[in-house]
């Protein structure tokens, strides 16, 4: 009887959305992200055509993100730190393991340039 209880107790599911949620958040913390290149909504994750995409094997996650970079920074770099910023984020809030964050950077957002009030004649 106790063993049939452990082993109950022991299965706990995490809800993609929990993990998307982890993900997103992480992503937009890291400097040099801009935005994600669209809309986490409840249409996108239903569709699979969100900025973030989970797929599960067994107990393991397999994540794709897709983020805009602000002008003026590097990339690669910024690619790799949200890599390892989801990575850790999502196994230490959730337990999930994660076997890979492939970061798709889908663009850049540039900063309007500010008029000055003297370039008015």
């Amino acid at each position: 009887m106790d063993e049939v209880k452990k082993e109950a107790s022991s299965k706990l599911k995490i809800s993609e959305d929990v993990i998307i949620t982890v993900a997103k958040l992480a992503a937009l913390d890291v400097r040099g992200v801009a935005a994600l290149s669209g809309e986490v909504s409840k249409m996108s994750k239903l569709r699979g055509n969100g900025p973030i995409k989970v797929s599960m094997m067994g107990d393991v996650a397999a994540i794709d993100i897709s983020i805009k970079v602000k002008g003026g920074v590097r990339a690669p770099a910024v690619a790799e730190e949200v890599q390892t910023a989801v990575k850790e984020n999502v196994q230490n809030m959730t337990g999930v393991a994660v076997a890979r964050v492939n970061v798709i950077v889908a663009g850049a957002v540039f900063d309007e340039p500010k008029e000055n009030e003297n370039d008015k004649a």
